[in-house]
């Protein structure tokens, strides 16, 4: 490191901006990841030692009531994020494990802060020895580069799903179901909802494709907000409905709900332990037993049985990695039954840390189908739209990633080498493993 960068990641930001031209973006890139890191080295530092005052308080922060208030008054903090910091301090001292990560910088305090409040909180109907195993699975999800807070939800949503109790999970429960219509004084309209998963994923499903950004004629990009977006695709979805229900197609479907689930565990709900599938006896959250929406997750296996009472059934094989078999490979286009298996495998964008859902995502040619790449599934993956961009992008070109099929039979994404000069290959977004 530098001089410049050393002082850039430890020194003061005043008068910093006027110097920054003298690095380099490679530098740059450098000094943005280790202020990064040094902000959670000193976030795991404020923790712990906010927490042993809490135990030891003085004169000060036993006058401020609370360790959170003190800190607040004393900081240029809000007492809700004091309060915060001094929760988590506490709430930490129980799970050794995952304080330890914590402390290491290799996990943020907002997935701390949902990690611990899963291990207070577990679901009625798990364990007290499931625990440690769940803990893992939650580490994996929150730790590393990769990690997003969508991927711990989904963690967390999928483990309240998978240890069912005789109480209806707060996301399938019907009777919470809530949509207030209002009219305002300036003669608008007000909407506010609230749904269990289920509503929200046919919601979601049938608004897909009509809140797709659409360029302008002369191919100016859609100016539109995201909400903007929503707002004219409910707009337009009434209006369809109005004439006739009018639905469309979204990814080459029409709009309806899907739900992923292995065959065995929708002919017999096993015991709430799921079984290691994998011949190292690492477990994967695609392990568990329980139904998987492309648009809001888990969905319980009782919940996935119901809908399968009255529902087009489809059928993908699957080899013992869970990787789909092909079906239909003498096509150039990719059929209805590749897609399906597609969706049943990559769940989405398979790029590493994107999280667009399937009906937003391309059938991509590993091999391209001009040069002799079959369409099989084994040179298929679903990217979104901007990933698909960049896988092609001419050969050379800074940036360029490469995908293989790996042996588990699923893709693999090779970075370039300014990004990782030894160019480790990276799992697809799915799979990621305790």
């Amino acid at each position: 490191m530098s001089v410049l960068l050393s002082d850039v990641v430890s020194g003061s930001a005043v008068g910093l901006r006027g110097r920054l031209w003298r690095l380099t973006a490679a530098e740059l890139r450098a000094a943005a990841v280790s202020a990064s890191a040094e902000i959670l080295r000193l976030e795991a530092v404020r923790v712990a030692v906010v927490d042993e005052l809490s135990l030891r308080p003085d004169d000060q922060v036993i006058a401020s009531r609370r360790v959170g208030s003190w800190l607040a008054a004393n900081t240029m903090l809000q007492v809700r994020d004091g309060k915060k910091i001094a929760a988590l301090g506490a709430a930490l001292r129980p799970f050794p494990a995952v304080a330890a990560r914590f402390d290491c910088g290799d996990c943020s305090f907002d997935h701390a802060v949902l990690i611990v409040a899963f291990c207070e909180s577990p679901p009625k109907g798990m364990p007290e020895e499931a625990l440690p195993k769940c803990i893992d699975l939650l580490l994996a999800a929150a730790s590393g580069v990769e990690a997003t807070t969508t991927k711990v939800r989904n963690v967390i949503a999928t483990l309240e799903r998978l240890f069912e109790s005789d109480e209806i999970p707060p996301a399938e429960d019907v009777d919470r179901n809530e949509l207030r219509i209002a009219s305002t004084l300036n003669g608008r309209v007000v909407v506010r909802g609230d749904f269990d998963a289920l509503t929200g994923e046919m919601l979601l499903s049938a608004l897909s494709n009509l809140t797709m950004p659409t360029p302008a004629p002369d191919g100016t990009p859609d100016s539109r907000s995201a909400a903007k977006r929503t707002a004219d695709g409910f707009t337009e979805l009434i209006r369809r409905y109005l004439d006739c229900a009018k639905t469309g197609t979204d990814g080459g479907q029409r709009p309806h709900v899907n739900v992923h689930i292995n065959a065995r565990d929708l002919a017999e709900h096993r015991d709430c332990a799921a079984t290691p599938s994998t011949a190292d006896g690492e477990e994967s959250q695609s392990d568990l037993d329980v139904g998987h929406m492309p648009w809001l997750g888990p969905l319980s296996v009782s919940q996935t049985r119901l809908l399968g009472c009255d529902c087009f059934l489809s059928t993908v094989l699957l080899d013992s990695h869970g990787a789909p078999l092909d079906a239909q490979p003498g096509k150039r286009l990719v059929t209805a039954e590749q897609r399906v298996a597609l969706i049943a495998r990559d769940r989405g964008c398979a790029f590493p840390g994107c999280t667009c859902v399937p009906a937003w995502s391309d059938a991509h040619h590993i091999r391209h189908w001009a040069n002799g790449g079959p369409t099989v599934m084994n040179n298929l993956v679903l990217l979104c739209r901007s990933h698909h961009r960049l896988m092609h992008r001419k050969s050379g070109f800074v940036g360029k990633w490469k995908i293989r099929i790996g042996a588990d039979n699923k893709p693999w994404f090779i970075p370039p080498p300014s990004i990782d000069p030894g160019q480790q290959p990276r799992p697809a977004n799915t799979t990621f493993k305790t």
